[in-house]
């Protein structure tokens, strides 16, 4: 009856954890057609170059450009990464208990590795749903789209190779970026909370709501700066044509040409407005789940 009863309130947990996570997930989007376009044109000198353009060439919509995929799954994807990552999180927990380890806390090193967890997990829809955003931000605007919206962006992709090599092409660099990212997000967020609660002597849960939107908007900024070559890298491969027009045959030429064109600085393109935007809505994404997790509880 209480292995039952313990089953029971796990999957009780996690569907807390789900939920928490889509209500943090609806804080995100904007700013990205800019951090996309950098990484894949030589067209602009800088971020305010960039922005003033798409303004003056295709209009205040433009900002908006394949934003409709992303905001639609959102909160799937950041329910995904809560839910995975505290179930993670609980199964390290039973190993350290099981095997007597001395404290039952994670280390960071599990912190890291539950949030990788949570990551490779969301690489599953956050694949094809960027791959989809970041082909309706950078294709011809006007009369040459290529695209008329998400659903024939994801039918014409398909058509391509099939779905695994056209819907989700880049998948591979996809996961490695998600697994750092995630990895860096959660340990930092976790890192900061952990050490206040002990600096003030205080439960986790007491940490007030400013402070977890400053941790969570931290944790934001690390998550770009230990993580954004790949993500350069995913969006190169994400926007390169098919067939005859195809640029880099796989990850690793993809590595190899953007170095040798753009040297190291190629990988960090577009990182200025990548970091201005990842603060609030890190902040916003941590504070939302935190307060909701507390609210259920």
């Amino acid at each position: 009856m209480a292995a039952i009863e313990e089953e029971t309130a796990g999957v009780v947990q996690t569907f807390k954890d789900l939920f928490a996570g889509a209500a943090g997930g609806t804080a995100q989007v904007l700013l990205d057609i800019v951090k996309v376009r950098l990484q894949t044109t030589a067209e602009y000198s800088n971020a305010l170059d960039c922005a003033l353009k798409i303004w003056r060439n295709e209009g205040a919509f433009a900002f908006y450009k394949g934003t409709l995929t992303p905001l639609v799954g959102i909160g799937a994807c950041v329910s995904i990464q809560f839910g995975a990552f505290h179930e993670a999180r609980r199964r390290l927990e039973a190993y350290n208990a099981q095997h007597k380890v001395p404290h039952k806390d994670l280390s960071y090193a599990q912190y890291y590795l539950a949030g990788a967890s949570a990551g490779v997990a969301n690489s599953i829809i956050s694949g094809p749903i960027e791959h989809v955003r970041i082909r309706l931000q950078t294709q011809p605007h006007g009369a040459a789209r290529l695209y008329s919206g998400p659903i024939d962006c994801i039918r014409k992709l398909s058509a391509h190779q099939g779905v695994l090599r056209g819907l989700y092409r880049g998948e591979v660099i996809t996961v490695l970026r998600e697994a750092q990212a995630y990895g860096i997000w959660f340990l930092t967020f976790e890192y900061l909370m952990n050490a206040d609660a002990f600096r003030n002597k205080i439960e986790r849960k007491d940490v007030p709501g400013w402070k977890v939107a400053a941790y969570g908007g931290l944790a934001g900024e690390a998550l770009w700066l230990w993580s954004y070559p790949l993500d350069v890298v995913k969006s190169k491969m994400q926007s390169d044509g098919f067939g005859a027009n195809q640029k880099f045959r796989n990850m690793r030429d993809c590595f190899g040409q953007t170095f040798r064109r753009e040297g190291f600085g190629g990988f960090w393109k577009g990182i200025g407005p990548t970091l201005l935007r990842a603060m609030p809505v890190s902040a916003g994404t941590f504070a939302v789940v935190e307060m909701t997790m507390r609210a259920m509880n």
